[in-house]
């Protein structure tokens, strides 16, 4: 599953960011008396970080700066840049006096994912002593994952060699077993087998973890055996580890297993129900409907949501009036899941209990029609939602529609083809993905056309599908590469956005990428004073050990209290609480809620498609994914913007990914109990 929003959000719009931000003349800073030789050397760093500008001498002396601070702030930025001519300056700092300094460098060498650095990070994660092992060493095992390849995937198993059964493993081993996940066919999988059965629950979970999300047809039964662990994480990891497909690939029996999962609908822990509930639908398995429905009234609303959800995947009568009896729950998560799962299970009766929610003047239920005919394959009921007055409604069914209609269909292309006028930007995106599935240089004029009008859209996903169904037509043919060249990249002006100038490079698009030029570095909009204001406001008070920035999130289901971090994301700090400033989040939706995975808002629209006109680099770093972890949605790199997510339990594949900035600090008991569709009062400090 990923944490994306649906969308791409737009290139940093400089004179709103600025607003937002209060760094335009006549907004003071907040009092901090900061030392003013620090905030320009963070200041500085910020730039080059926000701009992808690789600067070797900057970072150079940033590194060998007196100042600690300084020093991380280097290691983080070289990373983030992403320029392999950096790898030197980190490997150096892997030598630090400081052990966050080290971290941070390792850290930084995981993101450029560079080979000829797995050997001084494999050195510093084996020779320092156990009783000294820390952050650093753990970063270090960490990068030589991602890194991956012969070099890192050795260095892993040679990590993972060193523990012994029965004896006790150390942080690094720790480390090398969990991520281990990260190399698919090349994890040590017979290792990691034998220490299956440790002690400690630590490494136990982190087994299991691995050999489920490597999806190891030899650690099956292993996995199966961790149903039973006394620990509820070991449970739950083992629960999600389970899938049909699995189980068939290992030719075990389907009934033993689905048994087993059933098991556990009585476990105390509703995380450990929701993932044994998730593994049983993809069984498909209708004879389990009876125990499952008795789970659709579980308390826990979550459970509730993903009972709805096996029970459309199994089908069979018992499931169809199970969801039939949850389709009047007044709770728009459950009655939703109920419709939707209603016509997976059973089309007429999903179809017809649909119907009437296209003529509910909310159009959340429209947006929820939309899915129904989804799952129920309605082409004609999509079809008339094409018509629908809101143009969210209008992407969700041209996107639903997508699902199963060929690519090749004449009417559908068609529709596709006069919806790249639409006014909604949504549509527009949608529209012109379809087309680029058939690419045919008789829509480069329409196009063309698209791609111009979204130069005034609030974000840019009309312009980037635009790019790249234009980029298909190129490639079809020297006639179509020529009417590109000449009606578009010869007619249009070269794009500010730099999203739109990578898809060009990342889609091969030769002609515009050479008629546009790189995507970075980045034209920010910002300025030296600019930088330095969030330097002072909020990267130096942090690290200067001043509290960080807090924040109350007033929900329909209770509050959630909130730590920011600006020594992790000052970028991102800046502009969240910017928004939290101007009520920007009041009144809204959770619009995106997926059982023991994440809470998702921060979307104006409330479809998923939306952002603040503004997009923000990411500043990822080695804060890792824990229960109550706030970090930053994407649909890419470097498209943040404001929507935002909170995981409901740890998430190691999401780390070093998407940009954490803030934790959870007081009242989780509220976070799961949060739905889709719950409203959000207040986000304020």
């Amino acid at each position: 599953m990923s944490v994306s929003s649906r969308c791409r959000t737009p290139s940093v719009c400089s004179a709103a960011f600025l607003l937002l931000i209060g760094l335009l003349p006549g907004r003071r800073a907040l009092g901090q008396q900061a030392d003013e030789a620090l905030v320009g050397e963070l200041a500085r760093l910020l730039a080059v970080a926000d701009a992808r500008r690789f600067d070797g001498p900057l970072l150079g002396t940033a590194l060998r700066h007196p100042d600690p601070a300084v020093r991380r702030q280097a290691a983080l930025t070289a990373g983030r840049i992403g320029d392999p001519a950096a790898v030197d300056l980190l490997v150096q700092a892997l030598a630090d006096s400081t052990p966050a300094v080290r971290a941070a460098a390792a850290f930084g060498l995981g993101l450029l994912h560079q080979a000829r650095s797995t050997g001084p990070l494999l050195t510093l994660a084996r020779t320092t002593p156990v009783d000294q092992q820390g952050d650093p060493e753990i970063q270090a095992v960490t990068a030589l994952a991602r890194i991956g390849g012969d070099s890192g995937g050795r260095a892993i198993q040679l990590l993972v060699d060193l523990a012994a059964p029965g004896q006790p493993v150390s942080p690094v081993v720790r480390q090398a077993i969990l991520e281990s996940w990260r190399l698919g066919s090349r994890a040590p999988v017979v290792q990691l087998l034998r220490l299956a059965a440790d002690a400690d629950a630590e490494v136990r979970w982190r087994v299991i973890y691995t050999l489920g999300r490597a999806r190891s047809v030899q650690g099956v039964p292993v996995v199966l055996s961790a149903l039973q662990d006394a620990d509820a994480r070991v449970r739950a990891i083992a629960a999600r580890g389970i899938s049909a497909a699995l189980v068939d690939s290992a030719r075990l029996d389907r009934r033993g297993v689905t048994g087993r999962l059933q098991a556990l609908f009585g476990d105390r822990d509703p995380q450990v129900r929701v993932n044994a509930l998730r593994g049983l639908a993809s069984f498909r398995d209708s004879t389990l409907a009876s125990a499952v429905a008795a789970l659709a009234s579980d308390a826990d609303v979550n459970v509730a949501v993903q009972a709805e959800t096996t029970l459309g995947a199994g089908g069979g009568s018992v499931a169809i009036e199970a969801l039939r009896a949850r389709l009047t729950s007044p709770v728009f998560a459950l009655r939703r899941q109920a419709v939707i799962g209603l016509a997976q299970a059973d089309t007429a009766a999903g179809v017809e209990a649909a119907r009437g929610l296209t003529l509910d003047s909310d159009w959340h239920w429209h947006l929820v029609a939309a899915e129904v005919f989804t799952a129920a394959r309605s082409r004609a009921r999509l079809e008339a939602l094409l018509a629908d007055p809101d143009g969210r409604v209008v992407a969700q069914a041209l996107q639903g529609l997508q699902r199963f209609v060929p690519d090749t269909d004449a009417a559908l292309r068609g529709r596709a083809r006069d919806l790249l006028a639409h006014a909604d930007p949504a549509v527009r995106s949608a529209a012109a993905d379809w087309v680029a599935h058939h690419p045919d240089p008789a829509d480069v004029d329409r196009l063309v056309q698209a791609y111009t009008r979204a130069v005034g859209d609030p974000f840019d996903d009309a312009a980037l599908s635009a790019v790249s169904a234009l980029a298909a037509i190129a490639k079809t043919s020297a006639a179509g590469r020529l009417a590109v060249a000449n009606r578009f990249v010869g007619a249009v002006r070269r794009p500010d956005d730099y999203l739109v100038r990578r898809v060009a490079a990342a889609d091969t698009f030769t002609d515009a990428a050479s008629a546009w030029g790189p995507d970075v570095p980045i034209a920010t909009g910002r300025t030296d004073a600019d930088y330095r204001d969030i330097a002072r406001r909020y990267l130096v008070p942090s690290l200067t050990g001043q509290p960080n920035p807090q924040i109350t999130i007033e929900t329909d289901r209770g509050r959630l209290t909130l730590e920011l971090l600006p020594t992790e994301a000052p970028i991102t700090v800046a502009a969240f609480l910017s928004l939290v400033d101007r009520h920007y989040f009041d009144g809204g939706r959770w619009h995106r809620v997926v059982p023991n995975f994440v809470i998702q808002d921060g979307d104006p629209r409330g479809d998923g498609w939306g952002g603040p006109g503004f997009a923000l680099r990411d500043e990822v770093n080695p804060v890792r994914y824990q229960q109550g972890t706030m970090g930053m949605a994407l649909s890419g790199p470097d498209t943040g913007g404001s929507q935002f997510f909170i995981t409901h339990s740890p998430q190691p594949h999401l780390d070093g990914i998407y940009t954490v900035f803030g934790r959870v600090t007081g009242d989780m008991r509220t976070l799961p109990l949060i739905a889709m569709g719950d409203r959000i009062r207040s986000i304020h400090r």
